[in-house]
């Protein structure tokens, strides 16, 4: 019975390094506005109800015969989880980025809103379409495809087994890269309403040097990139959560 309970605790801490370390960079969980306490309270819970389910991928890898054995297990555990974390995070910070420009180009950057997670402070459309993501993100139901692809990532990284540096760089290199295509095809609008918008005030400077075009133009564009805001928020965050769902339900 005591081989029994060891093997089980022994389980317990591993399923929680995975999940832990995955919920330490989720988005929406991993941000300061949770206490501390909830979010440690959250991962025991979550890694207990989860252990049944994972617990035949744990009983083929067997437990750590020594102690250098379970630091290793431990270690890869957490690689594996935060690398899932970190991925899932990256869509959110390529979406952040290309916002924080849009507000730049709009003419809006210059008030600064809350801090979203644990970041910079980003200017007030960006912090406010970044929560509308992460709501939605939850209602929606994504959050749980999530949790089932942690799970069957016991099937693709078995327990105890090391992804590997090459790996990691790889993934989050090509995540990186798809994301932020991803977020400039979302955004690609506001950067043609710019292009545009500038190349006229510019040509206007030119034709009348005597009037101080820039400063009379600034409401006129920052009513035009808030009129074109009111109307592509709905799509560009229904194409976020579905370029944000596609890839969970490949990862």
């Amino acid at each position: 019975m005591n081989a029994e309970i060891q093997v089980w605790v022994v389980n317990a801490v591993l399923v929680f390094c995975r999940i832990g370390a995955c919920l330490m960079l989720l988005p929406g969980i991993s941000g300061n506005r949770l206490p501390m306490q909830v979010r440690l309270f959250f991962g025991v819970a979550l890694s207990l109800a989860l252990l049944p389910v994972v617990e035949p991928a744990l009983a083929r890898a067997g437990p750590p015969s020594t102690l250098a054995d379970l630091f290793r297990a431990i270690c890869s555990e957490l690689a594996a989880g935060a690398l899932i974390g970190l991925l899932a995070r990256i869509f959110f910070l390529a979406f952040q980025g290309l916002l924080a420009v849009v507000s730049q180009i709009i003419g809006f950057s210059s008030m600064i809103g809350s801090v979203l997670d644990d970041g910079q402070p980003l200017p007030e459309i960006a912090t406010l379409i970044s929560l509308v993501a992460v709501i939605l993100m939850f209602v929606s139901g994504l959050h749980w495809q999530l949790l089932k692809g942690l799970v069957d990532s016991y099937t693709q990284v078995p327990p105890g087994q090391w992804i590997g540096a090459a790996r990691m760089l790889t993934s989050v290199t090509d995540q990186m890269t798809a994301t932020f295509i991803m977020a400039l095809r979302i955004t690609s609008p506001f950067f043609i309403y710019g292009v545009v918008v500038n190349f006229a005030i510019g040509l206007t400077n030119k034709l009348v040097p005597q009037i101080p075009v820039y400063f009379i133009s600034t409401p006129f564009v920052l009513a035009g990139g808030l009129i074109l805001l009111y109307f592509m928020v709905t799509e560009m965050l229904e194409a976020f959560l579905d370029a944000f769902g596609l890839w969970v339900q490949n990862m």
